[in-house]
């Protein structure tokens, strides 16, 4: 199986705003390693996440541009674009756009399905390009 393919498959559904393909491409056990308070760490949380950051982010694109796999693991830096045009976590919209990286960490079961993710986001740099955080002064 190619799993990069499917991860790739993965971001062309969450740019189209296809959150129940995006979801079946995800195991029934699923584990969410990238905890989001107040949502589980499981298929429906995630779900819940990409909902919640799809009404946020109507414009949400997710490129991937580096994916690596290794057996069952597939690894890919993403960079993630929007413009913030809805509550997200509690912040109204500003109306704001953002560009930010991420990396990704899925592994597949026999399958093809994701049945773990772990992640990391550069949620200053978000904060920061949406004004609730101040940018730091150059170094």
């Amino acid at each position: 199986m190619d799993h990069s393919a499917t991860q790739r498959r993965l971001y062309d559904l969450l740019n189209a705003g296809d959150i129940e393909g995006f979801g079946a491409l995800l195991a029934d056990g699923f584990v969410e390693h990238e905890e989001t308070p107040g949502l589980a760490p499981t298929k429906e949380g995630v779900l819940e996440f990409f909902r919640m950051y799809r009404a946020a982010f109507p414009d949400l694109r997710m490129d991937p541009e580096d994916v690596v796999a290794s057996g069952e693991k597939v690894v890919a830096r993403v960079r993630a674009t929007g413009t913030h045009e809805g509550e997200f976590m509690g912040m109204p919209a500003t109306g704001k756009s953002v560009d930010v990286q991420l990396i990704d960490i899925m592994r597949f079961d026999e399958d093809g399905l994701v049945s773990e993710h772990w992640g990391v986001v550069d949620m200053l740099a978000m904060m920061q390009q949406l004004g609730v955080v101040p940018a730091g002064s150059p170094a």
